[in-house]
């Protein structure tokens, strides 16, 4: 019987790993974010932060996809059958990270003055994230993921609201139409 790796943390990243590259993607990103909020931004810190976990998860689970292909490819070859293993299964990751892509645009509401929805349309991103990489049996990414995450949204934002780095309520929208 083939044994297939079932947790991607036996050929990819450690436990620690995973947690440094979020954490390092939090503060890396925050430094972008803040700097956007300084500057009056529709998009802060929150949401770049939460746009940037997402994508931190997609690169850690891409990695751990290819090694366990690799890892697939030495097992068959281990017992004697040799195949071509064609490493496209990001693809389906692709697409749906595209598709929820599109459900984040419906989020975000434009009135003639304002905008609204960029958190949100940031959060069903991530959360859509979160969901494949637990769909997939990667339970310690999307543990660690959706702390960072709510972590980002409540703690962070409370801690902001006693600072003078506060996400704009809404954004003049000028229009240019009436000419």
């Amino acid at each position: 019987m083939i044994c297939f790796i079932s947790n991607f943390l036996d050929t990819g990243p450690s436990i620690l790993e995973i947690v440094i590259r979020l954490l390092l993607t939090t503060i890396f990103v925050g430094f972008i974010g803040v700097n956007r909020q300084l500057k009056g931004k529709i998009a802060g810190l929150t949401t770049h932060q939460i746009v940037a976990l997402g994508a931190a998860a997609v690169g850690i689970l891409q990695e751990a996809l290819f090694l366990d292909s690799l890892a697939t490819a030495q097992a068959l070859l281990d017992q004697g059958i040799s195949i071509d293993i064609n490493i496209e299964s990001q693809r389906v990751i692709a697409a749906a990270i595209t598709g929820v892509g599109f459900l984040g645009a419906g989020a975000i509401l434009k009135t003639k003055s304002h905008i609204f929805g960029l958190t949100t349309a940031a959060t069903l991103w991530v959360s859509a994230i979160i969901g494949i990489v637990f769909g997939m049996g990667h339970y310690t990414l999307g543990i660690i993921l959706s702390l960072i995450a709510l972590f980002s949204l409540v703690f962070l934002r409370k801690a902001l609201e006693k600072t003078g780095l506060r996400h704009l309520e809404n954004v003049d929208i000028k229009d240019n139409s009436k000419k």
